[in-house]
């Protein structure tokens, strides 16, 4: 066997050209570094064995005498043209993944096509030894016809290096394309390919996506628009609705302080008034997520205030019940007392009230009451290595100072008013025999305690610090 390969060198090429196709196949697209210095050696062993024996590509191939060893050499020259276009096409390729990312992918493909185009008509002109002024002329006449044949599919190619020149959108962005919504997954030399929020994948061709009116939800980057519209009636009075909406869009935390969110009057007439809260989040998924809770917040806020959504089949409230009655209706702890229950929890509840900025329970501090949100923001701050960061914000319904009521424990956050707050107050001492006679009630919050333990558990955990890896190219770069 090694005696066939070095009295045959261009048996040798050959096998080098399949070891370069098999290794292409065998390396995960993990190690493209090692892919590319796979390809890059076997092509210069294979020009090395080549030149050595005498085969020059820029020239026809020896042996005119001998036909089948002549064709085999012709076949091996024109094999290192290509060989030389697929391996400039790949450093090119790799050079720019490097620099432009995958947006450059278009330019490369076409750069790549021109690079075999000059590697076949070199290979013509020098190995098979044709008039290339003919062959252009020939390919010229071809490429108009191709190109009546192919014109929508060139319309989209050049439309798609429009696109990838003036970047109205990149990679993973989210736009909108004439109405069609989603996050671009791919840009390909004949479309753009876009995931909506269903799921599903939508195809734009590139010459319909040039001409169209995009929309770019990512630009400018990590602040994406999300707004919610209430309707009320047109009797409750403007000043305590703006009040409690702008309550809820202090409670939704997601929301960004700059752009700084705001809430206006949209419309009104006699058969109602809408109100819209606006404002900005800082990544496209969150946008669902925070919608559905500023509208949580915006019920919860007006029900405090006293202002319901406007509806043609629910009824109105009684107007005889009290504040803290109707409160006790809306807490999802103690929603399921019976009605003599909450009548006599509700005559065991004192409103107390806190100014923003002042702390309702400090962390670490046992409370002896039970506080439920009667109106207004809460804020919730832990501490990690000693550094506060605020972990959540609470509203109306919600409860503060369960642990101490249930086993007489602490919980490690700071409790504190965000805006003007009004909290009702149950002592520990009445509390405390209800709950022992109703088991409901009391699983129900040791449910809360245990989450909100390990909440606050998992966030002040220190969080690992992930190691980029290097590759080769890197290694290269750092190294120069």
């Amino acid at each position: 066997m090694l005696s066939l390969l070095t009295e045959h060198p261009l048996f040798c090429a050959l096998i080098l050209i399949l070891l370069d196709l098999g290794l292409w196949r065998l390396i995960s697209s993990h190690g493209s570094e090692w892919k590319l210095l796979v390809r890059v050696l076997i092509f210069s062993l294979f020009s090395v064995l080549l030149f050595n024996e005498g085969l020059n590509p820029m020239e026809p191939a020896p042996w005119a005498d001998n036909v089948p060893l002549h064709l085999a050499a012709t076949g091996l020259q024109i094999g290192w043209w290509l060989f030389g276009a697929r391996t400039l096409t790949v450093l090119i390729g790799a050079v720019m993944m490097q620099r432009v990312g995958h947006t450059g992918r278009l330019l490369q493909d076409l750069l790549g096509a021109v690079i075999f185009l000059i590697a076949i008509i070199a290979a013509l002109a020098y190995v098979l030894d044709l008039p290339v002024k003919g062959v252009l002329a020939t390919s010229g006449a071809l490429a108009i016809i191709v190109g009546l044949a192919l014109q929508s599919t060139l319309s989209d190619v050049f439309s798609g290096i429009v696109l990838n020149t003036t970047k109205p959108y990149q990679l993973d962005d989210w736009i909108s394309i004439d109405g069609t919504e989603g996050r671009v997954t791919d840009i390909d030399w004949r479309a753009t390919r876009l995931q909506t929020s269903q799921g599903s994948m939508a195809v734009i061709p590139n010459s319909l996506a040039a001409k169209a009116k995009i929309i770019n939800f990512s630009r400018p980057s990590n602040m994406f628009g999300v707004a919610v519209s209430v309707q009320v009636s047109p009797h409750a009075r403007p000043n305590s609705v703006i009040d409690a909406l702008e309550r809820a869009m202090q409670g939704c935390r997601p929301l960004l302080d700059n752009p700084a969110p705001s809430v206006a009057l949209k419309s009104s007439s006699s058969a109602g008034a809408e109100y819209e809260i606006s404002g900005f989040v800082a990544s496209m998924s969150e946008k669902r997520a925070v919608r559905n809770q500023l509208f949580d917040l915006a019920y919860r806020h007006l029900q405090a205030s006293g202002v319901n959504l406007l509806s043609s089949d629910e009824p109105a409230a009684p107007a005889h019940l009290s504040r803290p009655r109707a409160l006790l209706d809306s807490s999802p702890i103690f929603s399921t007392l019976r009605q003599e229950e909450k009548e006599t929890f509700s005559q065991n509840m004192a409103l107390q009230t806190f100014r923003a900025g002042e702390i309702i329970l400090a962390g670490g501090e046992v409370s002896d009451h039970l506080f439920i949100i009667e109106s207004g923001v809460v804020s919730v701050t832990l501490n990690r290595h000693g550094v506060p960061f605020e972990s959540g914000r609470m509203g109306p319904g919600e409860v503060i100072g369960e642990a101490g009521i249930l086993s007489d424990t602490s919980l490690p956050a700071d409790f504190s008013a965000k805006t003007f707050c009004a909290l009702y107050r149950i002592e520990k001492s009445y509390l405390k025999p209800c709950l022992d006679a109703r088991h409901d009630i009391n699983d129900a919050m040791k449910a809360l305690l245990d989450f909100r333990l390990l909440k606050a558990q998992a966030l002040t955990q220190e969080t690992p610090v992930a190691v980029p890896k290097r590759g080769f190219l890197q290694w290269l770069r750092h190294r120069a």
